[in-house]
């Protein structure tokens, strides 16, 4: 038999399940109270109800509940090894396990009260920016027991159903730190439904002793993963047994299977290929499980607030980082916030100009504007959006400027409005298109590497919330130079890179004497050479000073002038002139990163980015340098600051 709870006017009903419709009972009755009397009972009284229903209703007229909508326990367990070696495996770490996970089934409590029926929407868990889901089969108990043998626990079990085991990817990878189980990670939601199927309904997939069951998860109807549950290592009644030791079982109690291999996501993504990963789940996205013999759940993904945040505990065995400041001399109030520049030409400044912290800005003119640039997280993007309103009310923004593909730039884009048109360079759109899903970001928040890297990873990035970003993609692009006209202006675009980055556009205001540079200048913070080679930065910063414009917004640090720009074509020269001896004399480009001598710029902010800089000339100088990823050059500046302080 299929049992079913449903909603109605009078509250929770519980019926049994025949063709397309309910039989129900009386009101008031629970199914949690019938699966306590026993399998004979549970049979009996669904024959009745077949016979004489109390009611018959449409199973697509009601909204189905949990089958047990409030059961007094849930275990989740990990019956499926093959997941967790995928984990592992995804993770950056070898597939081989633990002794431990062949000696005893593991499993760990989740929350009861957060029992989610088949179609309802699944909220995600407050302050994660890694929703996933997991396709699990869940047994539950009828008449329990302590103690139980593996036979006795193959009788307890009175039915079956989905199991969704909806996970934080990000929560859990820190909470994993503690080592003491699960947590906030874990609670967001569980999905139960649509039915409780009786063992006897499932006698046919029975094969060599397991119950086989073809299951296969959707996400918006993209197939992520399919597999079987006959391929679980430790059966239901073996993980019953042994929670049952020294615990008394009740009825209602569930035992989730674990993942079935693949359908998940986070068994797809790679470390070693983190911009191949689809990304995590969204706002909207549509999570179908199907399972052969119970039926099919089908939730919509609704994101929730922000979580009132806690104060971080000071770590006495840590050395408090030391105050940044940003000492650059400033044309206007380094602050942060909008800044007239005249001439209906604004600047938005984060300070202190470090990693994220970046700049943007509006140009209007005639009942049009064009912004240069968003944030990197959506609540920094909308403050910024808020107070530029006095002016956009008047002049909306028709235009948006990108300058690069660096997530400080771009994250905000979905907060535009659809008939605002995005513009970038080609080689912009590119990296754009072909880039890291912006929740992946989360990363350099929870990731357990060494304790110098993780330490300098966290204080970096913690500022930020990486929750909830699709990146909108650019509508029109362009070579090397753009003429916009906006509201009566003319606006050039240019394209002079690739330097930070494959792409690197400014916007020249030629009647205002206005430049905003993206990230071709960091001002009292150091430069970093992504892209290069580093001649072409030098280039760009001659083709900048040439403009002329005695008003320059950098992508990162305070407005300047020309003289910012001719101080960071000075950096960028000293350093490579310094890569080239330290090349010449056999040193690797972390021996030479280690011995340079910074002089006036070592008391600019981020100086440990000498070390990316170097290796872009080294590669340049050699092409043979073996490639590294962003995360092993992040590491790599840590150490380097660490051994600085």
């Amino acid at each position: 038999m299929r049992w079913v709870t449903y909603k109605s006017a009078n509250g929770d009903r519980v019926g049994v399940v025949s063709g397309e419709n309910i039989h129900a009972l009386a009101a008031g009755a629970r199914l949690i109270d019938l699966i306590g009397e026993g399998a004979e009972r549970l049979r009996a009284v669904g024959q009745e109800v077949l016979r004489a229903p109390d009611e018959v209703v449409r199973l697509d007229e009601v909204a189905l509940r949990a089958p047990i909508p409030k059961p007094p326990a849930i275990r989740d367990c990990l019956c499926f090894l093959d997941h967790m070696r995928n984990c592992q495996e995804a993770m950056g770490a070898p597939r081989t396990l633990k002794d431990a996970w062949y000696r005893i089934p593991a499993f760990y409590f989740a929350a009861p009260s957060t029992v989610l029926g088949p179609y309802e929407d699944a909220p995600t868990a407050p302050g994660s920016a890694w929703q996933d889901f997991e396709l699990e089969i869940a047994a539950v108990i009828g008449c329990g027991g302590r103690d139980l043998t593996i036979a006795q626990a193959e009788q307890a079990i009175i039915g079956y159903t989905i199991f969704n085991d909806w996970s934080a990817r990000d929560l859990q990878a820190l909470e994993t730190q503690l080592a003491i189980g699960q947590g906030k990670g874990k609670d967001s939601g569980i999905t139960l439904g649509p039915y409780l199927v009786t063992p006897d309904e499932l006698e046919p997939y029975w094969r060599d002793g397991r119950l086989s069951l073809e299951a296969t998860a959707l996400v918006n109807g993209e197939v992520i993963g399919s597999g079987s549950t006959g391929a679980m290592d430790w059966t239901f009644a073996e993980v019953i047994s042994y929670a049952s030791r020294g615990v008394e079982l009740r009825a209602g109690e569930v035992f989730g299977s674990g993942t079935v291999p693949t359908c998940t996501l986070i068994e797809h993504m790679k470390m070693t290929d983190p911009k191949a990963f689809r990304g995590w789940l969204e706002e909207g996205d549509v999570v179908t499980l199907r399972v052969q013999g119970l039926g099919e759940t089908r939730q919509t993904v609704q994101r929730t607030a922000a979580p009132y945040p806690l104060a971080e505990r000071p770590n006495p065995d840590r050395k408090a980082p030391a105050p940044r400041v940003n000492r650059a001399p400033a044309l206007v109030s380094y602050s942060k916030g909008l800044h007239d520049l005249g001439q209906d030409v604004w600047a938005w400044t984060l300070p202190d100009g470090g990693l994220g912290w970046s700049n943007a800005g509006l140009i209007a003119g005639d009942g049009a504007s064009l912004l240069v640039d968003t944030l990197f997280d959506l609540p920094l993007t909308r403050e910024m959006l808020a107070a530029m309103r006095p002016i956009t009310d008047r002049a909306p923004i028709t235009h948006v400027l990108n300058t690069h593909e660096n997530g400080d730039h771009i994250y905000g884009n979905q907060l535009l409005g659809e008939s605002v048109r995005i513009i970038t360079a080609k080689h912009t759109a590119e990296e754009m298109a072909h880039g890291l899903a912006p929740s992946l970001m989360a990363l350099t928040q929870v990731l357990d590497l060494d304790p110098v890297t993780s330490r300098y990873l966290r204080e970096r990035f913690a500022p930020f919330d990486f929750a909830g970003i699709r990146l909108r993609q650019p509508d029109e692009t362009f070579d090397r130079e753009l003429t916009v006209e906006v509201g009566g202006r003319e606006l050039r675009l240019l394209n002079l890179g690739p330097a930070h980055a494959a792409a690197d556009s400014v916007v020249y205001v030629p009647d205002a004497g206005v430049l905003f540079a993206g990230d071709l200048l960091f001002i009292g913070c150091t430069p970093i050479v992504w892209g290069g080679p580093i001649a072409n930065w030098i280039a760009a910063c001659d083709t900048m000073i040439g403009l002329d414009a005695p008003t320059i917004v950098p992508g990162h640090g305070p407005v300047t002038d020309p003289d910012g720009v001719r101080a960071v074509r000075a950096y960028l020269e000293y350093v490579s002139a310094q890569g080239d001896i330290a090349h010449s004399k056999g040193l690797s480009f972390q021996e030479a990163a280690m011995t340079i001598d910074l002089g006036e710029y070592a008391t600019w902010l981020d100086a440990e980015r000498v070390v990316v800089n170097l290796y872009q000339r080294y590669r340049e100088l050699d092409p043979t340098t073996p490639s590294m990823s962003e995360l092993e050059m992040f590491a790599l500046q840590a150490h380097w600051l660490a051994g600085r302080d």
